[in-house]
């Protein structure tokens, strides 16, 4: 029913401001609209709402990610822009932050300023 249609994703924010600059400047989106109750973005093509909330409740695993051709220069190009990458015990990560799937994926992982884990993967191959 639905597998025809576009999909949207959403994410909460108690700093609209510093959402704006992160998902904007660091990530590189295009803000599409600020109506007071979200940031809008265009995110390739699905669109992003940065809620505006009294208090966010951050979920402990990932709730955004986007699959990138090349992970090893995406981490690089967001650790010069200030992004730092989450370290998981037992997960044998690279200098970057950088994990290698049982399957050949390569992920890593970071937070936006509200705490959310996002990332960036790589299919194998």
């Amino acid at each position: 029913m639905l597998g025809s249609e576009s999909l949207g994703a959403f994410v909460a924010t108690t700093d609209a401001d510093a959402a704006r600059t992160f998902y904007a400047e660091t990530l590189g989106l295009r803000l599409v609209d600020d109506n007071g109750f979200a940031l809008v973005f265009d995110a390739n093509g699905t669109t992003l709402r940065v809620t505006r909330v009294d208090h966010a409740t951050i979920a402990p695993y990932t709730v955004l990610g986007w699959e990138v051709a090349d992970a090893a220069a995406t981490v690089a190009a967001l650790t010069e822009r200030g992004v730092s990458f989450h370290r998981y015990d037992g997960m044998d990560q690279d200098d970057a932050g950088l994990w290698s799937a049982p399957g050949g994926a390569l992920v890593a992982w970071f937070s936006d300023p509200d705490g959310n884990t996002l990332s960036v993967s790589q299919a194998p191959g």
